[in-house]
């Protein structure tokens, strides 16, 4: 082995000896312990989303074990044994300041894996994610260390079933009742929206990210929609991410062969079509960056490109839920990601040549996985879809000069006439001053409201929260009083959110962007037209100056973090005070606000660009 990321164990007897009594733990041949190491890594947390990890794990193990030896057909590998890194959970902690250490759980999953994946030198890894960030994480690690790997969700979790009325359930349903007067009736949400266990089976961030993560190339197809306790995940894909990670390894194929420009452009418009969650656009540029490319937004595709394809090219396939029926254990019923991927392939969608994890194209795959046409229920095919356009729209504007200000079109439930929103604001610093005003005086919410939540973005929050909790109870509100009442941040939402939600507007407020000098009742205008997010009153230059004038001497006089920001009381939040990048570059902890890259390489354009044949009169090459 001459890659400096591989690390054998030399025969000095001290570096030996506990690798040799490893092995005869493990009940492997202590004969290969001078050879390439392999092994498995899981995620875990406290909530139901990583109660299945371990299983797949030990199963995935076990496999490995008994491909291991020194016989004919057998892996002359080194295995360790499995690990495990840890993060908080979205669905417990929403609402609350620990949610701060949600975003920065990716970080932390990355760091470890960084250490695991490095120190002990793996030539080969498998790992098993539940959760919204440690996949990311995961995969980020994955694409640093850059030896053969391969990924497998370990799976969603069913809806729930309310059993007085039948009505299908999950953790939306129980944060949308947060504000209900009938405490009996919260508790009995509660208690029926998440039986059993898996992550979020909603196209929230989970499902949006492990499609993501199938299609950019890195996880079979077929793995990611299957509920965490199909059998499968135990009795038969072990097995075949033992094949392929072999494979793999002879092959030499490493995942930044595998995660290129085109196969990230594939993934960001698969997650367009699934109506997938505004998060895609803070991970998409961590990942990007992982896989070696300085800058998503420049290199793999423009805020305007983006945008015309999401506009008039991608339509949204999926009735899923928050903006839909279903659920992605009901995908996985009419066929799994793979019917939502032929489609696209066959529409011009998607260039189907980019390498994956199985040895074939993106092609290939679904050609061997034989994937249904689209059922017109769950999945609706490209001519005729469920929605005509797609999910997700970047917005530009005086309020988002750097187009980060992101809105999930799917999820809007009313308010945009002919394509413009125009409201007042209503400021709030903090999300804990909205869900009090949202608990105690719900009445006080007007239409055409557009309320403004700040100094929660990375370095303000720090640590960018989601907000599921006030924008589910938003959205009650809005559906029981028949008004439309907006929400913008300089944070971000749960894949979950529905409602027009405006996340990651930046610069965030505590680096002094333009969110920061709006005065309760400014006018707030949402321009789908021109893809904009303004504040009326900022556009007159007397106003601005005045206005940042006294943005910076409350900062100085503040000791030049703004008096508003959170606290950082422990060491990972102090670092994201000081460290975190915008969400336009992933949002991700970095020395001096500089974003890293190891061994940055060129995105190189293959000549595809992707097109509707339905709509030829859309094609437009950027």
């Amino acid at each position: 082995m001459t890659n400096s990321k591989t690390v054998l164990i030399d025969r000095h007897p001290g570096r030996s000896t506990q690798t040799i009594g490893l092995a005869r733990e493990l009940g492997t041949d202590p004969e290969l312990i001078h050879e390439p190491s392999v092994g498995v890594v899981g995620t875990k947390g406290d909530s139901q989303c990583y109660l299945g990890v371990a299983a797949k794990v030990d199963a995935i193990h076990a496999c490995l074990k008994n491909r291991i030896g020194q016989g004919p057909g057998e892996l002359r590998l080194r295995l360790v044994q499995p690990e495990y890194t840890i993060a908080t959970s979205d669905g417990i902690r929403n609402g609350t300041r620990e949610m701060r250490y949600s975003l920065i759980g990716r970080e932390v999953t990355h760091d470890a894996l960084c250490e695991h994946l490095e120190a002990t030198g793996l030539a080969g890894t498998i790992a098993v994610v539940a959760c919204d960030k440690p996949p990311v994480g995961t995969l980020a690690a994955l694409l640093e260390h850059n030896q053969p790997s391969i990924i497998m969700s370990d799976g969603p979790i069913h809806p729930g079933k309310d059993p007085k009325t039948g009505e299908a359930l999950d953790i939306v349903s129980a944060y949308q009742v947060a504000g209900h007067p009938d405490p009996e009736h919260r508790h009995h949400i509660a208690c029926h929206a998440c039986p059993g266990f898996g992550s979020c089976g909603g196209m929230f961030t989970y499902n949006t990210m492990q499609t993501f993560i199938g299609v950019v190339g890195m996880q079979p197809l077929h793995m990611v929609a299957p509920a965490s306790d199909d059998p499968r995940r135990l009795n038969e894909f072990p097995a075949e991410l033992v094949d392929h990670l072999a494979n793999m390894i002879d092959a030499d194929l490493k995942p930044r062969d595998i995660v290129g420009r085109d196969s990230l452009r594939n993934a960001v418009i698969v997650a367009m079509a699934i109506g997938g969650s505004t998060n895609v656009t803070l991970h998409a540029p961590e990942i990007a960056r992982a896989a070696g490319f300085a800058d998503f937004w420049k290199e793999i595709i423009t805020p305007e490109e983006f945008n015309h394809l999401s506009q008039h090219v991608v339509p949204v396939l999926t009735d899923a839920r928050p903006y839909g029926k279903y659920s992605m254990v009901d995908i996985d019923r009419v066929g799994g990601v793979q019917v939502i991927v032929r489609e696209l392939l066959e529409a011009g969608l998607l260039n189907g040549d980019v390498m994956t994890c199985t040895g074939e194209t993106l092609g290939a795959q679904v050609d061997r996985l034989g994937a249904k046409p689209a059922d017109g229920k769950v999945i609706y095919p490209v001519e005729k879809p469920y929605k005509p356009t797609g999910g997700l729209r970047v917005l530009g504007g005086n309020l988002s000069p750097d187009f980060s200000a992101i809105l999930k079109l799917a999820g809007v439930e009313g308010g945009l006439e002919n394509n413009t929103f125009i409201g007042r604001a209503r400021v709030f610093e903090g999300e804990k001053g909205l869900l009090t005003a949202l608990d105690e005086t719900p009445e006080s919410f007007q239409n055409n409201d557009m309320i403004i939540v700040r100094y929660e973005g990375p370095s303000g929050a720090p640590g960018m929260p989601e907000m599921l909790d006030p924008t589910s109870r938003i959205t009650t509100l809005c559906r029981e009083r028949g008004i439309v009442v907006g929400l913008m941040t300089d944070a971000r939402f749960s894949g979950g959110s529905v409602g027009l939600v405006i996340g990651h507007v930046g610069p965030e407020a505590a680096l002094g962007g333009p969110i920061a000098y709006i005065e309760d009742g400014d006018e707030i205008v949402v321009d789908l037209n021109t893809d904009e997010l303004t504040c009326t009153a900022l556009n007159e230059p007397a106003t601005l100056a005045k206005r940042q004038a006294a943005w910076t001497k409350a900062v100085a006089d503040n000791g030049g973090i703004h008096p508003n920001c959170g606290i950082a009381d422990t060491r990972l939040l102090h670092r994201a005070r000081h460290t975190a990048v915008p969400a336009t570059r992933g949002g991700g902890l970095h020395p001096n606000r500089e974003v890293w890259v190891r061994e940055q390489r060129t995105a190189e354009r293959s000549g595809f660009n992707p097109k509707n044949k339905y709509r030829p009169q859309t094609n437009k090459a950027f």
